[in-house]
This record gives C-alpha cells, sequence and structure tokens, in this order.
C-alpha cells in the first residue's frame, strides 16, 4: 500500500505529509463503491449503511451507530442530541471541539463551553470535578456533558486510567460522556488495545473512516440505541440525511476491517521521521510525544518557516505551515519511507542553506 498519492487531475505523483485528511481511497475502495449494493438511508433500507453501522458499533462496544457526513458534524450532533439548551459542557482547553469547530456548539446546540486547561491534551478528572455545577440553583447552568478526545489532535493518546476516573465521576453526577476519537483507532493501536476498551469509558463516541483509515469520506457516532435513534433524527435535521449512502459506506466497511490493522506502520513511519528530524542539528522534536502518526518539529533560530514549506515543495512534497511556533508532518498510508527521506534531505538542505 505505500506509494505515493496520484492526483488524478493531472497525473502528477506527490506526496502530501499535510495531514492524513488527505489520504485517498485504496483501490479496494474504490472497488466496492463501484459495486456496492444500495437503497435509501433516510428510509433506513440501505443494506451497506446497515452493515457498516453494525460492525462500527460492534468495534466501538455500543449498543448502535450512526453513519455522518464529517467528523466536526458528528461532535456536533452528539453535542446538540445529549444537552438542552443553555447547559453547560466541560471540555479541554486544547480540544479540536475548541479550536477547530467554528464556535458550532453555540449555534447549533444553544449551549455554552467551559473549557479546562489539559496536560498536553490530558485533563486532570480533579479539574473535572471541580467545575461540575452542583445543585439547583437556579442562577447557573446545568452540566450537560462532559467532552473528552482520544487521540488528542496534538498526537498524543490519552492514558486509560485518566478516562476511568473521569467516567467514574461522571457516573456519580449522572453526567454522560461524549469521546471525540476522530482518531480512535490510533489510539487504540498505540496502546495496543482494542478500541472498545477506550471507548468503555464513554458514553457516545465519534470516529472518522477517513483520516488515516483512508475513506473518502464519513464518520461514525455511537452510543446507546435509544441515543442514535434521537441522533438520527437530529440528523436529518440538520440535512444529513442520505440517500444512496451505501456507495460511501462500502469503503467505510474496508476502512474498519483492513486499513485499522495497519496502523502501527503509520506509527513506526512517524517515530522513524522523528529520528531523522533530531538529527538535523537545531530541529527540535518531543520524540516521547510521538503517540501516533503525527510529528511537531521546531526551527533553529533564523529559519522562518516557509523556507521549510517551499524547500518541500520544490521537490513535491505538500506541507502544512506553522501552527504555534511548530510544523507538522503526517504519515498515512500513502507515505513510505523513501518519502519520508526525501523530505527530511530537503529540510536539511534547506536549514544548512544548500541549493533545494
Amino acid at each position: 500500500m505505500s506509494q505515493p498519492a496520484i492526483y488524478p487531475s493531472s497525473g502528477t505523483p506527490a506526496i502530501d505529509m499535510r495531514s492524513d485528511t488527505v489520504t485517498q481511497p485504496t483501490a479496494a475502495m474504490r472497488e466496492a463503491m463501484a459495486t456496492a449494493i444500495v437503497g435509501d438511508d433516510v428510509y433506513g433500507d440501505d443494506p451497506t449503511v446497515i452493515e457498516l453501522e453494525s460492525l462500527a458499533a460492534d468495534m466501538l462496544g455500543k449498543e448502535a451507530a450512526l453513519f455522518v457526513p464529517t467528523g466536526n458534524f458528528g461532535n456536533q450532533l452528539a453535542i446538540f442530541t445529549h444537552c438542552r439548551r443553555g447547559d453547560e459542557v466541560i471540555v479541554g482547553d486544547d480540544s479540536h471541539i475548541v479550536w477547530h469547530e467554528n464556535g458550532a456548539a453555540a449555534v447549533i446546540a444553544g449551549v455554552q463551553l467551559r473549557t479546562i486547561a489539559s496536560d498536553r491534551g490530558t485533563i486532570a478528572p480533579a479539574e473535572i470535578a471541580a467545575r461540575i455545577r452542583v445543585g439547583e440553583d437556579i442562577h447557573i447552568p446545568r452540566t450537560g456533558l462532559i467532552c473528552l478526545e482520544n487521540a488528542h489532535s496534538n498526537g498524543r493518546v490519552v492514558p486509560l486510567d485518566a478516562m476511568a476516573a473521569t467516567a467514574e465521576l461522571a457516573r456519580d453526577h449522572g453526567i454522560p460522556i461524549h469521546l471525540d476519537g476522530a482518531r480512535v483507532f490510533n489510539a487504540a493501536a498505540y496502546l495496543g488495545c482494542a478500541a472498545r476498551e477506550i471507548t468503555q469509558y464513554a458514553d457516545t463516541v465519534m470516529c472518522c473512516l477517513s483520516k488515516g483509515l483512508a475513506a473518502p469520506i464519513g464518520s461514525i457516532v455511537a452510543g446507546p440505541a435509544a441515543f442514535i435513534a434521537r441522533a438520527r433524527y437530529n440528523r436529518k435535521l440538520l440535512g444529513g440525511g442520505w440517500r444512496q449512502a451505501g456507495v460511501l459506506a462500502a469503503p467505510g466497511i474496508i476502512a474498519l476491517t483492513e486499513m485499522t490493522k495497519r496502523l502501527g506502520e503509520d506509527h513506526a513511519n512517524a517515530r522513524y521521521l522523528a529520528e531523522r528530524l533530531m538529527d538535523i542539528p537545531g530541529v527540535r522534536v518531543d520524540r516521547e510525544s510521538v503517540h501516533i502518526n503525527m510529528v511537531w518539529y521546531g526551527l533553529p533560530e533564523g529559519v522562518a518557516p516557509a523556507t521549510i514549506t517551499d524547500a518541500l515543495a520544490a521537490v513535491g512534497i505538500k506541507a502544512s505551515g506553522p501552527y504555534g511556533g511548530q510544523l507538522r508532518l503526517m504519515t498515512h498510508w500513502q507515505i513510505d519511507r523513501d518519502s519520508i527521506d526525501t523530505a527530511v534531505a530537503a529540510i536539511r538542505r534547506a536549514i544548512e542553506g544548500e541549493d533545494t
């Protein structure tokens, strides 16, 4: 599977390390899309969607699952379904829900987010406990939901003991937990466990079928059957009703049955990338934070990020610009070690001032 991406519009080979969202579907996925048996999912009779949702529910350890267009949609659908308007949602201040979902929780669910500073993605259960609203004071909002994220969007995996402790206090207060598990299968690969061992600590979970699993579109929301029934209604309300969605569900089945098994390869390649970058004088990498397929790195003083991204572009590599003072490269099924070597060589030449 390890090969450079091919962009059909131009036929030009490219190495795209901006994210794992750029992954293109495998040949098997394209074939499955072409031959998928379909129905009308709004009527609930698309057999391929039904198969995907049943498979996802089983793998995530939940009673039922719902196929949705995107991860953002899935997270916001979960918040909308869990909460009453005016509720407060406890969430990490560096979470994807806070930073990268357009303030949607306020617009769609009508809730406010009560953020907590995290330790590189892990929220201390005691900090959550201190912010749960207790009592019937008419001046304060109800704590309607706690949102966790694993793997975190910074690339780190949250320890299961922290999730277990949070789940216990949430049960004590009767507050549900939603897990943003966009990369929960990456987290499971890192921990060496089944995804359901992570999701057992959440009432509901969203996971992406795209990203490292390479499906062209789609995410899953899973949870109790009654919750998913309400979420299905809300999905239609939000314009997310599918018709012949089996065409899109078919590659999602391959994402779950096949692509989850090879995520360790992406993680190994990310560790290789981190080690190669650390060999470049002045480049800073927190090797211990490379848990999944994401590598953040800092540059020597005086080297502009644009120098690096331009150097990578010159050798056919797409890379993201700086974020929070750092650069990021990501591995996925279309990035092999030759691609990594090409990227590292270009970065080294740019830093050392050689002609790329």
